[in-house]
């Protein structure tokens, strides 16, 4: 059966007897209003709404369009929606399991639906990024003729999972991730709407509550948990998706996490001094609760960034850098993956030789630059690159450190009422050893080590 006809029928069974199909997809909008979030993609006049023929100018934009957003955002949920609004035919293909032999299959089914019946075809390609290039440029005359409108979805950055041509040729929309109140709302429309469970069935807060943290901010999984808790619920004869319920039934205990409250702030704090402490295994515990608790990713790169700065510092030059490229491939990815690179940060930070002695030194230069301790520049290290300058005398007398031998002149820079003030202490741990070696020496050549 060609991927098309296998569609219609799934779609005609569905008609027939709603039950039969998942919670997530009997709830699954069917017009532009009812969908959850994204809200910079649903405004008045956006190209989404354009698409779809909403506004004064109809149907507008490419034919193809590329959904870039964590799982569970609507990627899918959107193009069903594209579809239904425009009266199109519609295929699903996943590139997992789909090659070029079903792509042209679409394409053909789609060029005699056009001829026959005169009715257009809408081709939702999940996970893109799958595909190879040559793959995807088999895509390219369908798109270029129009002979199907492309919907395509990826998690991945499209910029460095997508050919050039397809991409140019796209209109790029970026998904944002679902808010807790977005995933809370979907989840009381699915208890009441007679395409989800009709009432049937109440939701305690604190099962409500549970189900977020499970959720993630991915609505598919919120509403499949759900459906599996109603199911336990309704055989036990209960009228209530009681908490208990849901752990048994998701396998997933309701660990004591707020995101707006203490728990937020003290588990946060518990896996810094953990990583500080070179405790990886506690580090690593407090990490995973956060991340089961559904915490931001971000949050908890940019906890880990501080770190690397306050309690390794110089004696591992590399964690930082390590922290930084971390939390640029958390924002990339997102959850679930950047568990995998939040994990590896969270090891590397706490197994490395630690040094405050970073942090001390720019505190206590501020604190004697907030004590007014300061003065002026000596006039050797003043700007001379004016006109009059020399006759201020600044500028004279500098010595070019570039100029001597071993790189190093024996000349004040700091103001005089700080000429003899240590900052920087460092410590003889990892790589900070070669620092307080470095200190030393450059301490002697500045003459600062004579009283």
């Amino acid at each position: 059966m060609e991927p098309d006809l296998f569609t219609a029928a799934a779609e005609e069974r569905q008609e027939k007897d709603p039950s039969a199909s998942p919670l997530a997809v009997r709830m699954r909008p069917r017009s532009l209003d009812e969908v959850v979030g994204q809200r910079h993609l649903l405004k008045p006049g956006s190209p989404l709404r354009r698409l779809v023929g909403e506004g004064s100018g109809g149907p507008a934009g490419p034919s193809s369009v590329i959904l870039w957003g964590p799982p569970g955002t609507g990627k899918t949920t959107l193009a069903h929606v594209v579809s239904r609004a425009t009266d199109k035919r519609f295929v699903e293909l996943s590139a997992i399991t789909a090659g070029v032999k079903e792509v042209r299959a679409v394409i053909d089914g789609a060029r005699r639906a056009i001829g026959g019946f005169g009715k257009d075809t809408v081709l939702f390609l999940d996970e893109i990024h799958r595909f190879s290039k040559a793959q995807q440029d088999s895509l390219l005359p369908a798109v270029e003729n129009r002979w199907v409108t492309l919907v395509a979805a990826t998690t991945e950055n499209p910029y460095f999972s997508v050919i050039s041509p397809l991409l140019s040729r796209s209109l790029l929309l970026t998904l944002e991730p679902l808010t807790d109140e977005d995933v809370r709302g979907l989840l009381r429309r699915a208890l009441t709407d007679e395409r989800g469970l009709g009432g049937a069935l109440t939701l305690p807060e604190d099962t409500e509550e549970h189900l977020l943290r499970i959720a993630g901010g991915d609505a598919r999984r919120a509403l499949t948990a759900l459906e599996a808790a109603a199911g336990a619920a309704l055989d036990q004869g209960t009228g209530s998706i009681g908490l208990e319920i849901l752990e048994q039934t998701v396998d997933r205990a309701a660990v004591a996490y707020d995101r707006d409250g203490d728990q937020h702030y003290d588990v946060a704090s518990a896996l810094i001094k953990s990583v500080r402490g070179s405790d990886v295994d506690a580090a690593l515990h407090y990490l995973a609760r956060m991340i089961d608790a559904g915490e931001d990713p971000r949050f908890i790169a940019r906890r880990l960034m501080i770190s690397a700065s306050e309690d390794i510092g110089l004696a591992d030059p590399n964690a930082l850098p390590l922290a930084v490229a971390a939390a640029q491939a958390v924002a990339m990815i997102g959850f679930p993956e950047a568990a995998l690179t939040l994990g590896h940060l969270t090891i590397a930070l706490a197994l490395a030789p630690k040094s405050n002695a970073a942090t001390t030194a720019i505190g206590a230069a501020l604190e004697d630059v907030r004590k007014g301790h300061a003065g002026p520049v000596p006039p050797h290290l003043r700007d001379g690159h004016y006109q009059g300058a020399a006759k201020l005398g600044h500028a004279q007398g500098y010595v070019y450190p570039h100029d001597l031998p071993e790189g190093i002149a024996e000349q004040q820079y700091a103001p005089d009422a700080l000429r003899d003030r240590t900052y920087y202490n460092p410590t003889r741990h990892g790589a900070e050893a070669r620092y307080a070696d470095a200190v030393e020496w450059t301490r002697k050549h500045l003459g600062r080590d004579r009283p």
